[in-house]
């Protein structure tokens, strides 16, 4: 019978995954993105990239989840598009990095 090398006790993993939730940490791009918000009118989010791409609607939903951006109005030509602007949480963010 072999023995397994596994850490049988969970705590720390659950332990980092709680505090992870607790103070999230933004990916490279949702920093990107949001940076460029910082010099827009009311912190008004390109809805593309530099390359023109669209945003990803991934970052951009999870920095609606984490408080980080909110919406700023329904675009009435492509209602499934959100536009954005940084929230003082998320200005706060990167404006201190």
């Amino acid at each position: 019978m072999t023995t397994s090398h596994r850490n049988d006790n969970p705590a720390p993993i659950i332990e980092r995954s709680v505090q992870a939730a607790r103070n999230p940490q933004p990916t490279e791009n949702q920093i990107r993105w949001m940076r460029r918000g910082l010099t827009q009118p009311g912190g008004k989010l390109p809805l593309f990239d530099d390359q023109g791409q669209k945003i990803s609607e991934r970052t951009v939903r999870s920095c609606l989840e984490h408080g980080w951006v909110e919406p700023w109005f329904a675009n009435p030509v492509k209602p499934d598009w959100i536009i954005c602007k940084l929230t003082d949480a998320g200005r706060q963010l990167v404006d201190a990095d």
